[in-house]
């Protein structure tokens, strides 16, 4: 085998759960292979780097060998070695602020004046991270 379709084997090396699932994602610009925007018909050959993004991580993939069948998770470092830098892995771990204000139960809705006060407290930590 010398060559296989870019959706099956991200399919085969569970990058994607279905293969319809991996072509819509190639569709949709989210697969690069070698650096150019790719069809889900492209073959791949060993060596090729394959460029997925996923939510806000852009993860990055090297062809190892090819398969056409789905592999299990233990057998995919043999085709497949992730290369993703770990600054894309950060982005994982990003720690997110939350506001939370405790009110009594059955104190019912926010008044005017304390709606106004959540106001004021958004709206200063708004502008203080964008400095």
């Amino acid at each position: 085998m010398e060559a296989i379709r870019l959706d099956k084997y991200l399919w085969a090396v569970r990058v994607f759960k279905t293969r319809s699932d991996a072509a819509e994602a190639i569709r949709t610009n989210k697969v690069s292979v070698n650096g150019a925007w790719a069809k889900p018909s492209r073959e791949v050959k060993t060596g090729d780097e394959i460029a997925v993004r996923k939510q806000q991580i852009t993860y990055t993939y090297k062809v190892l060998d090819l398969v056409s069948s789905r592999q299990p998770a233990k057998n995919v470092p043999a085709y497949c070695l992730d290369i993703t830098p770990q600054e894309e892995r950060d982005k994982l771990n990003v720690p997110r602020e939350t506001i939370f204000v405790f009110r009594e139960r059955g104190t019912g809705r926010p008044t005017k004046k304390e709606r106004r006060d959540l106001d004021d407290l958004m709206e200063g930590i708004c502008y203080d991270d964008d400095n």
